[in-house]
């Protein structure tokens, strides 16, 4: 599988596509606001047709999870995704998502959403951001 993530300000999917509003940055703060990961799956043809699991998880700069309480910051769910008729066989297919998140309260520092799909993960699927101090 591909996937490409990025960090916006919102962030929703419509008709199979994603609408992205402030998306690209990497530093926020000091103050907490809400924002969004927008996220674009290649699945490959061979995957089509049958569940996956993926999870999204924040970690610190020492790759620690960052807790809420005593939970970690995590966002979890299934996508499916079928062949369309007279799709190229080989061809991959596109799910896209877009995840709201909150304003977190974060410590300055710098920051990682790492996902993952099916219990998988790639160097590539991970976005960092700093969070500056006031």
């Amino acid at each position: 599988m591909k996937l490409t993530m990025l960090l916006a300000d919102a962030a929703q999917v419509s008709e199979g596509k994603l609408y992205i509003l402030g998306g690209g940055w990497s530093m926020t703060g000091p103050a907490e606001v809400p924002s969004a990961i927008a996220i674009k799956i290649e699945v490959p043809w061979d995957q089509a047709n049958r569940q996956h699991h993926f999870q999204v998880e924040l970690f610190d700069s020492d790759g620690q999870p960052v807790k809420m309480g005593n939970e970690p910051v995590k966002i979890q769910g299934q996508f499916e995704t079928g062949r369309p008729a007279g799709l190229a066989p080989g061809t991959p297919l596109d799910v896209p998502l877009a995840i709201s998140i909150g304003p977190l309260r974060l410590a300055p520092g710098r920051y990682a959403w790492r996902c993952s799909v099916d219990g998988l993960t790639h160097e590539d699927w991970e976005i960092y951001f700093t969070k500056r101090a006031p």
